[in-house]
């Protein structure tokens, strides 16, 4: 049988109609020249980008346009499938309600963000969650999360510079908080950008720190699809959004090595994949396969139960609960996260 279509798809990210510095076809020509295959737009508390018509394919990269919905200072709402805007200021659980009455998918932004000590402009501190009507949360994000661990104005240069040598893993108060989450309910994990390319527009061009399409090299979350996408927008990006709403996704940092390849699922007659609930029936062998040789660890409830080196990973599951897999890689002098899947809930 063939394997499911993977598209490597850059998250949340703003454009000149909001708080970033490049335009929606500025925005997609740096993530073609990145690699990746679409790009989840979310601009602050607007669809502008949708009614310009600007949601559309360019070459062979897809821009989708959601909304980060921005209550100011906290609870921020990364939304996808929406025809009207959200009101910024209804409350966290209305906000969420709200999305989920259009019949959109929604995403705590950076939620578990407490701001930088060492510089107070940076990171986003979250609220109370709030609600139940959220799909999943944005586990690691790639700019927040790395400049609150920054320590010093060298660190910030660094990260400015060589983003590979310093970004290693996500937060493991994250991984902590997310697991707690999914030993109740079904919690799909993003891995998110917030990539504004900092800097300013001088007659047209942008004097930057770090471009969209350096920053689209890195962290992705990578979508699975039944079919191969159509060229038609509106049913390819709602193809992105089933597959999103599903957990049929993972995390991956590509600058460290492709992951396309990568699968995990519990076996049997039918298969429970990413993201789905299934009987455990007496105990399932979990299955997980990366594209290279990496260190590999599966986690039941928070707990790590089974590790593996190499390309593969089998482990007989005999407990229900949620289960998910990670793989690192060696890079620049010691082990970083390549992979996070979302996990396979095994009922009893």
């Amino acid at each position: 049988m063939p394997g499911p279509v993977d598209l490597a798809c850059v998250v949340h990210c703003h454009s000149t109609y909001s708080d970033g510095t490049g335009t929606v076809p500025e925005i997609a020509a740096g993530a073609a020249r990145a690699g990746a295959d679409v790009v989840l737009l979310t601009d602050h508390d607007t669809l502008e980008a949708k009614r310009r018509g600007e949601e559309r394919w360019y070459g062979d990269v897809l821009v989708c346009v959601g909304e980060e919905v921005s209550p100011v200072g906290a609870n921020h709402y990364l939304a996808f499938g929406l025809d009207e805007v959200i009101d910024p200021g209804l409350p966290p659980a209305d906000v969420q309600a709200a999305v989920h009455a259009a019949g959109g998918i929604g995403f705590l932004a950076h939620p578990f963000s407490k701001g930088s000590e060492r510089f107070r402009r940076a990171g986003m501190p979250t609220g109370e969650l709030g609600g139940e009507d959220y799909t999943g949360i944005e586990l690691w994000s790639w700019v927040t999360d790395t400049s609150e661990k920054l320590e010093s104005v060298a660190d910030a240069a660094r990260f400015i510079a060589v983003p590979e040598r310093v970004v290693d893993d996500p937060p493991a108060a994250n991984l902590a908080a997310w697991d707690r989450l999914t030993a109740r309910r079904p919690v799909v994990a993003l891995g998110g950008i917030d990539a504004h390319q900092i800097g300013i527009r001088v007659a047209g061009r942008v004097l930057r720190l770090m471009s969209y399409a350096r920053s689209f090299r890195h962290l992705r979350t990578h979508v699975l699809l039944d079919a191969p996408v159509t060229g038609e927008p509106p049913r390819d990006r709602d193809a992105i959004y089933a597959a999103l709403g599903a957990g049929r996704c993972y995390l991956a940092i590509d600058s460290l090595a492709p992951a396309r390849g990568f699968s995990f699922a519990a076996a049997g007659e039918t298969p429970v994949e990413m993201g789905s609930e299934g009987p455990l029936d007496g105990g399932r062998e979990l299955v997980a396969r990366v594209p290279r040789p990496a260190s590999l660890t599966l986690v039941h409830e928070g707990r790590p139960v089974a590790t593996a080196s190499g390309t593969e990973l089998r482990h007989r599951g005999e407990e229900p609960g949620a289960w998910r897999v990670q793989a690192s890689l060696p890079a620049f002098g010691r082990q970083r996260t390549w992979i996070l899947s979302n996990p396979v809930y095994l009922r009893a």
